[in-house]
């Protein structure tokens, strides 16, 4: 324990030490050949088209209509189901290597099991094509928070069995239709947080938790649910996995991974205990799923806190998810300082968050623009996966800024965050780390599950008070398109493209820099 402990302590220290400096000046020709680069949206967040063409509401339909997020609704959003050839242009003239987006399982199946709906089989096809008429690679998420509602009501969701037959079935079908032309499958989008935002807390839907946890929530267990959704999330992973390198993997010849949510976390001091609250929160964020994906069972601090409230896996379960995976999404936006908070662990009534048995400070990389760029946090993460999981292939699926929805074109501000955390992410990649690509989020402002459309993290702006939501580039398009089209980018490069960067010649940036 001892040696495990000094380990931990002295690469913090010395990764930190050595890490805030980042590679400042470099360019694309800096990264290994075929690492790809894109940006990012989500089915609910960017399509709109919520009740046209046979498609049903999901969770997030039923969620935000019930006016959590300030009345702010999916119902529109970017208007990606009728815009998607304008968008795909967009994303030629930026640059893009890949453009990864989610498919609605209420659209392409309606009642969550069963016939297929005709017309989003139509629009998926249209956008993939679009795609790959373009030079572009499309990187398809099956779900990103979004079940359909009739699941929901009819069994609950991920808190039962049921979904992994469902969720398998759904994910035959997207194999089946698209993936002659998708190579790069991700079966869900950020679980640990979903587990957290959805069962525990309440914050996301479908709201569930109990007392005295979460938010009022009316149904729910906040002590045992997050375990149960997160065995059923692995399971339905794994069965999907299992299937495409079955049935279409040497046919197909593509891979498929999941994607988590990150964070750089860093004990608040040099103490025994926050050094141990530290690796104890990585057990609980990323170890819940990593370690069964890697070792075929949770890791052990996860077991001793949670107890019998955690599905054990059988020995045929464990065989079944362990190495169910080509590759790994990681979403990362920020730093986390940790402090230890053992004494929780005391109480008999804990939910998720309390097993952790820690105190978290955060440093996000959002407003006000004054606020630091911790860029470091990226290459940590990128660390831990190597130290910890074997160094698998990683594409960074989300990684930007949030600002006000409404503040200037000119987001400096994000340009400087995109930089910075390129620039860690060169480093991470220079020091031996298997990432193969990097996708920022997002392409468009779209609407953002945290807060509807009080905030945005576009490199496009989308003008809400126009009936056909017209796109504009921000400054941070404009920067992305320099490097992705072989430019250098540094500090002072930064200045230079805010000094010559005005709203009216927005329309013609690509000429400016072409």
């Amino acid at each position: 324990m001892m040696h495990t402990l000094i380990s931990i302590l002295l690469f913090n220290l010395v990764f930190v030490a050595v890490s805030v400096l980042g590679a400042d000046s470099y360019s694309r020709q800096d990264f290994p050949s075929g690492f790809i680069f894109g940006s990012g949206t989500s089915a609910y967040q960017v399509e709109g088209a919520a009740g046209e063409d046979g498609r049903t509401p999901s969770v997030w339909d039923t969620f935000a209509h019930q006016g959590f997020l300030n009345g702010d609704t999916g119902d529109v959003a970017a208007d990606g189901y009728h815009k998607y050839k304008e968008d795909v242009q967009l994303m030629v003239e930026t640059g893009l290597d890949a453009y990864r987006f989610s498919i609605s399982w209420p659209r392409l199946i309606p009642n969550g099991r069963g016939p297929v709906n005709p017309k989003g089989l139509q629009y998926y096809n249209n956008l993939i094509n679009e795609l790959i008429r373009h030079g572009i690679q499309p990187h398809v998420t099956l779900f990103h928070y979004d079940h359909p509602q009739v699941l929901e009501d009819e069994y609950g969701g991920w808190i039962s069995r049921k979904i992994v037959k469902d969720f398998t079935d759904y994910a035959d079908v997207c194999f089946r239709e698209f993936g002659d032309r998708v190579s790069y499958w991700t079966t869900l989008n950020e679980p640990n947080v979903y587990l957290m935002a959805g069962y525990d807390l309440g914050m996301f839907p479908p709201r569930r938790c109990s007392p005295p946890f979460g938010f009022n929530c009316t149904k729910g267990n906040s002590s045992t649910e997050p375990y149960l959704v997160a065995y059923h999330i692995l399971m339905a992973h794994t069965s999907a996995v299992r299937l495409y390198r079955e049935k279409y993997q040497r046919k197909q010849l593509g891979f498929v991974g999941i994607n988590l949510f990150g964070y750089g976390f860093v004990p608040l001091t040099n103490s025994t205990e926050d050094v141990l609250a530290t690796q104890r929160v990585k057990d609980f964020y990323v170890g819940l799923f990593m370690n069964p994906l890697v070792f075929g069972d949770y890791p052990e601090t996860v077991k001793r806190n949670a107890g019998s409230r955690i599905p054990s896996f059988s020995n045929y379960e464990s065989e079944q998810v362990k190495g169910s995976f080509d590759f790994v999404g990681v979403n990362y936006y920020s730093t986390v300082t940790i402090k230890d908070n053992s004494d929780v662990l005391k109480s008999e009534h804990r939910d998720f968050m309390d097993d952790m048995a820690i105190e978290m400070s955060f440093g996000m990389t959002t407003s006000p623009p004054e606020s630091p760029v911790r860029s470091w946090g990226l290459q940590l993460v990128l660390e831990d996966f190597k130290q910890a999981y074997g160094n698998p292939p990683i594409y960074i699926h989300e990684n930007g800024q949030m600002t006000p929805r409404n503040s200037s074109l000119e987001d400096i501000s994000r340009v400087k965050c995109l930089h910075s955390n390129i620039g860690s992410l060169l480093d991470a990649v220079r020091n031996g780390s298997n990432a193969r690509g990097y996708i920022t989020w997002s392409f468009l402002d779209v609407f953002e599950l945290i807060d509807g459309y009080n905030s945005s993290y576009g490199l496009y702006y989308v003008d809400r008070d126009d009936l056909e939501l017209k796109r504009y580039p921000k400054l941070s398009a404009h920067w992305f398109s320099h490097f992705l089209k072989g430019g250098n980018v540094n500090s002072d490069q930064i200045i230079q493209l805010a000094t010559s960067f005005s709203p009216v010649s927005a329309n013609h940036f690509f000429q400016q820099i072409s």
